[in-house]
């Protein structure tokens, strides 16, 4: 175990691989409106781009686990940076559905070794019962990032560069020098020889065997279900929640910063829940609470229009969504089983089925809304998701107690 100051440090230096993912990611719902009107986008074909990143995930989940698990996390998550750098780079380039479609699904490729690679670094750095602080570094770095495309990028940086396609260019360049400079990082402090110390590198045995204990866990699998519910509502209110504002008469501008409210209220979540989970031993009593939050806010979303209600519910919602985000992260490493040996294995696969969920948010949002030309069934469903991860928390905390 590395000393705590120096832990920390490379915490930080690697939170950046998800600022940087997260800019890039929600630069797309942050053009939503403008990007429909130029390419011309249906809103099915809308939804479908909102939710390729988490597309990818479904197949590559559990196989960038088991990558990350063996060959550990500093060298994986700088390559996976250059990966999604140069794909926003391709992205800017793109003229029509095919193509941003392709260039967004590579960028989802590089966002899986981001989502892997960082959980199975703080098990490493830290022990099982003390991730959930490191774990809400590198969350509220992410959410900075998408913070930052809404309220700045969007708004600002944008219409000073020229345009959509000038954001995304430079975002990727940016990115792509900031993964150059982690991959030396990483080999200079040699993380990856600490993270791999236990594994069998990539024995076939070896590797079913993980598979075998990771997919039969009941706890774990209670996790999935809540990974799949928080995924299917974040990506459902991010990926549309700035279209639906301006379709109900807000500026681009407003709805963009609006937006952003939300993701600040996450950061609150992702800042002070597993703090007090931590301290008092109540993650799982957390996750019941969070959801419960959820739904709350998911409700206030429904009938908010776009005065002080709504922006009452887009916090609430935030707080919930914030505090599930890092107890998916953080209850893994400390299950009976999986400890800091499996987290990437396992994180993999609450983000594989999860992911379903973060792909159909966005998706049956567009598509209800082609069906019904309203927007309000697929924020019923997101609301709906809340109730579920209450449920499943409730079903995980009786587990515990009978144990």
């Amino acid at each position: 175990m590395t000393d705590t100051r120096r832990a920390y440090g490379l915490v930080v230096a690697a939170t950046l691989s998800y600022t940087c993912l997260m800019f890039v990611w929600f630069s797309l719902p942050a053009y939503l409106p403008t990007i429909i009107e130029e390419v011309g986008l249906s809103s099915t074909q809308a939804g479908i781009l909102a939710g390729a990143i988490p597309a990818t995930y479904i197949p590559l989940a559990l196989a960038t686990g088991l990558f990350v698990d063996r060959v550990g996390p500093g060298r994986v998550v700088g390559v996976g940076v250059v990966i999604y750098g140069l794909a926003q780079i391709g992205r800017s380039l793109a003229p029509d559905f095919l193509s941003l479609l392709a260039t967004t699904l590579l960028i989802g490729v590089g966002a899986t070794t981001i989502t892997f690679g960082l959980p199975k670094l703080v098990s490493v750095l830290f022990p099982a019962d003390e991730t959930g602080r490191p774990s809400a570094i590198y969350l509220v770095g992410a959410s900075a990032g998408s913070a930052l495309v809404f309220a700045i990028g969007r708004p600002i940086l944008g219409p000073a560069l020229g345009g959509w396609r000038a954001l995304f260019f430079w975002s990727g360049v940016v990115s792509v020098g900031y993964g150059v400079g982690w991959l030396l990082i990483a080999l200079a402090s040699r993380i990856d020889a600490t993270a791999v110390a236990d594994n069998d590198e990539f024995s076939v045995t070896g590797m079913l065997s993980d598979l075998r204990l990771v997919l039969s866990h009941r706890d774990l699998q209670l996790v999935v279900v809540i990974g799949t519910m928080y995924l299917f509502l974040n990506h459902g209110v991010q990926g549309w929640l700035p279209t639906v504002l301006e379709s109900r008469g807000l500026a681009a501008g407003l709805a963009g910063q609006a937006t952003s409210l939300f993701v600040l209220a996450y950061v609150g979540g992702v800042l002070v829940v597993p703090e007090l989970a931590d301290r008092f031993g109540i993650r799982r009593l957390a996750l019941v609470g969070c959801g419960s939050v959820t739904f709350l806010g998911g409700t206030g979303l429904l009938v908010g229009g776009t005065g002080l209600l709504m922006a009452l519910a887009i916090v609430v919602t935030g707080l919930g969504t914030g505090g599930i985000s890092p107890l998916v992260r953080a209850i893994p490493p400390a299950l009976e089983g999986i400890g800091a040996r499996l987290t990437g294995t396992a994180v993999g696969f609450i983000f594989a089925v999860g992911e379903i969920g973060g792909f159909l948010g966005p998706m049956l949002i567009g598509v209800l809304h082609d069906v019904t030309g309203s927007f309000l069934p697929g924020f019923a469903l997101l609301a709906a998701s809340g109730l579920v991860v209450a449920v499943s928390g409730a079903l995980l905390r009786r587990r515990e107690s009978a144990v």
